[in-house]
């Protein structure tokens, strides 16, 4: 089965989602440049702190607690430091571009934890081969949306639809790293792709984790927690039939969920373009 991971400070969510069999509660202290380069943007900025990781870690203790920092820089130490002191399971780097980068992260890590990789920028897809050798990568998840904007694409999915995560898939798993890709929204939605195609290209490819995004679950301003409680775990219940019956499916099926992916996404461009957005 996909690890699925959610991002949320919230304890009460957080317990939520790992009744509901979310692998990874995912608390998000990144802030540092991504208020520029994701101006104007449908995204959100997460206002996470060390304070939450110590909350968040004293109701969970089924799923693990992923912890993104910043990109490195000289408060990466004291970061990661307090990070795994407040309870990390694994550290998330954000937004590097080349192998010393990584280096310098795992460097800081010091198999105290596990680590993750998150691919989000040009340069460090066309330095994978130089980044792959670096020892104590345990993950790496590619992120589709700041890729998005350096290739100034019109739709966030193109990544996926022009091939570039299936190069990226072969030579991660080569490595024999476990690796996943972006986020899907929950299971009978109406946006396109189809959130049961991108599952199936998480099949096809080999990936192993995905992020349950704003779309699948929003938990900001939650007035009732049993109703999202119920709807959340309703949703989670849908994936992992879905896996059951992806399990089941041949190559040629998965071959041709490839193209329709392909020709949603590229359906989504277009019109996209065509109001000039």
């Amino acid at each position: 089965m996909l690890k699925l991971m959610y991002i949320t400070n919230d304890p009460v969510i957080g317990k939520i989602a790992q009744k509901s069999g979310v692998d990874w509660i995912f608390i998000d202290l990144e802030y540092i440049g991504k208020k520029d380069r994701q101006s104007n943007r449908n995204t959100v900025i997460s206002a996470h702190t060390i304070e939450d990781i110590i909350r968040m870690r004293s109701v969970i203790d089924k799923s693990q607690l992923l912890v993104r920092v910043n990109p490195v820089g000289k408060w990466s130490k004291k970061e990661i430091d307090e990070s795994i002191l407040a309870g990390a399971d694994i550290i998330m780097l954000p937004f590097f571009k080349n192998k010393k980068e990584v280096e310098e992260f795992i460097n800081l890590v010091d198999k105290r934890v596990k680590t993750c990789l998150l691919i989000e920028t040009m340069s460090a897809v066309n330095s994978i081969d130089e980044i792959l050798e670096v020892e104590g990568i345990d993950y790496i998840h590619i992120g589709l949306n700041d890729i998005h904007i350096e290739r100034k694409t019109s739709f966030m999915f193109e990544f996926l639809a022009d091939g570039y995560v299936d190069t990226l898939a072969d030579k991660i798993k080569n490595k024999n790293i476990p690796f996943g890709f972006g986020g899907i929204a929950y299971i009978g939605s109406d946006l396109l792709p189809k959130a049961e195609d991108i599952f199936a290209e998480h099949y096809r490819l080999g990936s192993t984790s995905v992020i349950l995004s704003r779309s699948f679950a929003n938990s900001s301003n939650v007035d009732d927690y049993d109703m999202f409680e119920e709807e959340f775990i309703s949703k989670v219940e849908n994936i992992r039939d879905l896996e059951f019956k992806l399990r089941n499916k041949g190559k040629s099926f998965f071959e041709e969920n490839k193209l329709i992916v392909r020709r949603d996404t590229y359906k989504i461009r277009d019109l996209i373009k065509s109001k000039g957005v």
